[in-house]
């Protein structure tokens, strides 16, 4: 019986801690979609979501893609940063932790913990009514 709890441990000791990594890429084509940008990062592992986001005055195009391997993630952002990408050279940066699912994306958010600022229907921040002094 204690050879079997000494296998349990050794088990335990050889998994590791993924930590979930979300990557900005820059530098994107307007025609790039959201599902371009998946099949390109899922070529290095599983993505659990992706974002372009689009600059109203600029029109530039940056992406976000989140990843739940952090060892696969790191070699996405090694392998894809400075690549072409439909007629683009994009530029991809890491950061672990944090989640780019917000709101009613993420799968079981509650109200209470989505977090972040109310916002409008165009995804920008309300404000309060102000008082008249």
């Amino acid at each position: 019986m204690a050879a079997g709890i000494g296998e349990q441990s050794v088990g335990v000791q050889r998994l590791e801690k993924e930590i979930e990594m979300n990557i900005c890429v820059a530098n994107l084509s307007p025609e790039t979609k959201e599902d371009n940008l998946r099949y390109a990062f899922s070529a290095f592992g599983q993505v659990r979501a992706v974002r372009i986001v689009r600059d109203e005055t600029s029109g530039e195009s940056k992406g976000l893609v989140s990843m739940p391997v952090e060892n696969e993630a790191r070699t996405a952002i090694s392998q894809m940063s400075g690549k072409d990408l439909q007629g683009r050279i994009i530029h991809a940066v890491g950061q672990a932790g944090t989640n780019i699912l917000r709101g009613s994306d993420r799968p079981g958010a509650s109200r209470r913990d989505r977090g972040g600022a109310k916002q409008d229907g165009h995804g920008r921040a309300r404000r309060g009514k102000r008082r008249k002094s």
